[in-house]
């Protein structure tokens, strides 16, 4: 027993040797590679161990969904976005003035009308 368990620590480590060294240096987290060769070289199980567990970076699964049979347990559609405006910020900034201004000329010619007695 004590046999097969030395043959699986050393299988770990010369996995985790390869792995070490076929891997990308941008794949490697925490420590250098070489740092890495050393830890699993000179602690075995514990190497390798610590290898697997927070050494080396691992690429993102995407989730993936079971297929949905029924028509209406299917996803619903995104909703639309709304309209985007292309103005710049200073046009909408010119834009809001002109209706500012366009508004208080309104209300200015609507008092003049009332003073005069104007019914339109």
């Amino acid at each position: 027993m004590p046999f097969v368990i030395s043959l699986l620590v050393l299988a770990g480590m010369i996995f985790a040797l390869v792995d070490i060294i076929t891997r990308d240096q941008s794949l490697v987290k925490h420590m250098p590679k070489t740092v890495w060769l050393f830890v699993v070289i000179l602690l075995p199980f514990l190497g390798t161990v610590l290898w697997f567990a927070i050494g080396r970076e691992y690429p993102q699964r995407e989730v993936r969904r079971a297929p949905q049979f029924a028509p209406w347990a299917t996803e619903p559609p995104a909703a639309p976005t709304g309209a985007h405006d292309a103005r710049s910020t200073e046009q909408q900034l010119a834009d809001l003035e002109r209706e500012i201004e366009e508004e208080r000329l309104r209300a200015e010619l609507a008092r003049r009308r009332r003073e005069l007695g104007d019914p339109a």
